[in-house]
């Protein structure tokens, strides 16, 4: 059966949709969960229900965007075993339509703050003999999606990222992948649709969903199970890969 048992977890973006999802399945499957969110009501709300159920769950305040910040909180928990970087943006727009400060704010959070967790994680990693860093990736990153030029951008470094990392830590003990998701049913997707689609909010829900070769949007609780598996030491012989999680997305779309 697989196990995180005592496995002391970071995870980024903790605070609602997959890294809620993620915080919780890793939780229930014995690891110590340091929840990262700059939302404090989402992320306590976490903690407290992990804590509920016989979790151990710590929930710390974070923008991943702030280099300083993510170094003095990654110290202040080592050591630690995994690190999930989940935390991102999206961004609807096309090249033209995409302003610098729009352009600016993606790559901050979903490029910078993979990086400045990647740049704090990976000297403790070094100093206690190894560790598992996972990264949220997206189908944006390999296919050409309408009005996605930020977001997609920003994926396809969080993909390059991750290359470069399992390749140049091969031999000392970490192990680095991503996930690749299409959709996934979030309160984030919800809210988009409600906003840009006020009044077709079920047609454009069915729209989205079917836009899946298989029919319907993910889970996530679904990219949670793919990322304790891959996190776990089942997974020992896994790294410099990406998972592509996407209901045929990429390989049956015709």
């Amino acid at each position: 059966m697989l196990t995180l048992k005592d496995k002391k977890t970071i995870i980024t973006g903790a605070g609602s949709g997959i890294g809620k999802a993620i915080a919780l399945l890793f939780a229930e499957k014995g690891a110590h969960v340091i929840l990262l969110d700059r939302d404090l009501e989402g992320g306590k709300l976490v903690a407290e229900s992990i804590e509920a159920s016989g979790g151990k769950a710590t929930f710390l305040p974070c923008d991943v965007t702030s280099q300083q910040e993510i170094k003095t909180l990654f110290n202040q928990v080592a050591p630690f075993h995994i690190l999930v970087n989940n935390a991102g943006i999206a961004h609807i727009g096309n090249a033209v339509s995409t302003t610098e400060e729009d352009f600016d704010k993606v790559i901050s959070v979903n490029v910078k703050g993979v990086y400045n967790c990647l740049h704090a994680a990976i000297p403790i990693f070094l100093t206690q003999g190894g560790g598992v860093i996972l990264n949220m990736c997206s189908v944006a990153a390999k296919v050409g999606l309408q009005d996605r030029f930020a977001y997609s951008m920003s994926k396809g470094a969080v993909a390059a990222m991750t290359l470069s990392v399992a390749k140049d830590y091969l031999h000392q003990g970490i192990r680095c992948n991503s996930i690749s998701p299409a959709r996934v049913h979030t309160p984030f997707v919800d809210g988009f649709i409600a906003k840009n689609y006020p009044g077709k909010e079920a047609e454009i829900f069915e729209k989205l969903s079917k836009s899946q070769p298989i029919g319907r949007m993910g889970k996530p609780e679904e990219i949670a199970a793919l990322a304790a598996f891959i996190c776990s030491d089942d997974a020992a012989f896994i790294t410099g890969t990406d998972y592509p999680i996407d209901g045929g997305f990429l390989t049956l779309n015709t």
